[in-house]
């Protein structure tokens, strides 16, 4: 079910230790698209790099998924660089996927491979499940994940995730995860 709730006017940030969620800028692209051309990026969700003009399109859904759902994506900071080092959020891609997802927020995260390994992706997802327990409630969440991405699996276990089917999506295999709806 698609919450009820007035929309936020801005992207709401969000601070750990050592990140920084934001809203997506128009100057995150250069950072997003050499990120992007690493097969350790792109490898469980494009066989291929995307291309800028994709890139751009992932950059422009990212902000503006706020102003239509009242969620969506952040933009992850390094605090202690400023540097760009990916993005976590939720969003509804309404994906032709069996079994649907339906309306269940969809949490996501991808991080630049030269930050894997140091906690960032627990850090920055255990903030925005901070966030979403306020903002949507006691909500089943879901989220997808390639079979193969260990560590994401890893990171979704953690945080209460636990697989409930497995599918083909654009013709790659994945695991359909969820967590059920956490109490208040």
């Amino acid at each position: 079910m698609i919450p009820s709730v007035s929309v936020p006017s801005a992207v709401p940030v969000l601070e750990t230790s050592r990140l920084r969620l934001r809203g997506f800028r128009a100057d995150d692209f250069d950072a997003w698209f050499a990120m992007s051309r690493s097969i350790d990026y792109h490898r469980y969700f494009t066989p291929e790099p995307m291309p800028a003009e994709e890139v751009w399109k992932l950059l422009l859904r990212s902000a503006g998924h706020w102003a239509v759902m009242g969620y969506g994506f952040w933009a992850v900071e390094e605090k202690a660089s400023g540097r760009f080092v990916g993005g976590i959020g939720f969003l509804n891609l309404k994906r032709d996927i069996d079994p649907p997802l339906g309306e269940a927020p969809e949490m996501g995260w991808v991080l630049d491979p030269a930050i894997h390994g140091q906690g960032y992706a627990s850090e920055g997802v255990a903030a925005a499940l901070e966030w979403a327990a306020s903002y949507f409630g006691p909500e089943r969440m879901v989220c997808i994940i390639h079979p193969d991405n260990v560590p994401s699996l890893r990171v979704a276990a953690r945080f209460g995730f636990h697989e409930y089917a497995r599918a083909t999506y654009h013709g790659a295999p994945i695991v359909l995860l969820e967590r059920p709806a956490q109490p208040a």
